[in-house]
């Protein structure tokens, strides 16, 4: 539950609501509070809709973009009469209710954006011989096998933490726009306004965070052998024996598809969904080999599998903790 987004968005509002009533004007910090919290209802909702079959996902993506944009002219214009003589209480809930609702409906308009564009893409890619997925090759050495990869290290919650890093501020300056321009956001109406702060603000604000990213990736090999995993990432190698395994995630789909390896001496987490792939290649990484299940299972770790089909956790009962001196995991770098 807590690493869902729209729990943390229900707490960030019910705190944005306390804080509210306690005070007596809009401060930066039930504000701040606002603008995360309503866009993790945003995030949550896109994702939702992206995991439905597109004959469900898709209108249902539309009309909750239409209907939270109508709600907002329709409040933003004709409700505040009506505002006025309600209680304090729910006049709070509703102020935090209406700002939140504006990165809400960005977030929404931008993943709705997103998923035109990649229609688009897929219908031209269409015309193209479809992309080589990813697949294993004979490791070097003779021993298993191998894939070559581009990937960023980084962890789930640094990406997650840039991300809330680059909507807040985004936030901010979005909202101080429409103040600035108040009388020409009220003309061009909540549609247009949220479509051109999307492309003003969210597209570049997108752009350089994935050429951030990208000019971060590294060469990686990632070598399954008979009794180890082998990673070389840029200049350093290491060295797992499946015996010392302690945690082992791979997801294979996704913009988050990436290797999370754990054992003593060894706590590495690799971002292969981020990087762009090699022209005519499929992102992401090939299905872990069967064998492999077998092996790990005979070195004693146990085999967990998410709600996603192309998640697959390796763990290991009562591991050891990492700041634990290494017993089997060897590692090496090379300098240039």
């Amino acid at each position: 539950m807590l690493r869902r987004p729209i729990f943390w968005g229900t707490a960030l509002l019910a705190v944005a609501v306390v804080v509210t009533l306690a005070g007596d004007d809009l401060s930066f910090f039930p504000f701040l509070l606002m603008l995360v919290g309503g866009w993790c209802f945003g995030y949550s909702f896109v994702g939702s809709t992206l995991r439905m079959p597109a004959r469900i996902g898709m209108p249902l993506h539309i009309g909750a973009a239409v209907v939270l944009a109508a709600l907002i002219v329709v409040v933003v214009e004709f409700a505040g009469p009506w505002l006025a003589t309600l209680p304090q209480g729910a006049r709070a809930v509703l102020l935090v209710l209406q700002m939140a609702a504006l990165p809400a409906a960005g977030w929404i308009w931008l993943g709705l954006i997103s998923r035109v564009t990649s229609a688009i893409a897929r219908r031209d890619a269409a015309k193209r011989p479809a992309p080589v997925p990813r697949t294993w090759e004979r490791a070097a050495n003779g021993d298993g096998s191998e894939v070559r990869v581009r990937a960023v290290q980084m962890r789930m919650r640094a990406l997650t933490l840039a991300i809330v890093g680059m909507v807040v501020p985004a936030g901010l300056v979005a909202f101080v726009l429409m103040i600035a321009f108040d009388d020409l956001a009220m003309r061009l109406g909540p549609r247009i306004v949220i479509i051109a702060l999307g492309l003003l603000i969210g597209l570049p604000v997108y752009f350089v965070f994935t050429a951030l990213a990208r000019r971060r990736a590294v060469s990686c090999t990632l070598a399954f052998g008979d009794d180890e995993f082998r990673l070389a990432v840029g200049a350093e190698r290491y060295v797992v024996a499946y015996r010392d395994l302690e945690r082992l995630l791979w997801r294979a789909r996704s913009d988050y598809a990436r290797v999370e390896v754990r054992a003593p001496g060894v706590d590495l987490s690799l971002l292969v969904g981020i990087v762009k792939p090699p022209r005519g290649v499929e992102g992401g990484l090939p299905a872990v080999p069967k064998r492999v299940f077998r092996r790990l299972e005979l070195a004693g770790l146990a085999v967990e599998r998410t709600r996603r089909d192309d998640v697959v956790v390796f763990t290991r009962p009562g591991t050891r903790s990492p700041s634990e001196p290494a017993r089997g995991a060897r590692r090496s770098a090379s300098r240039s």
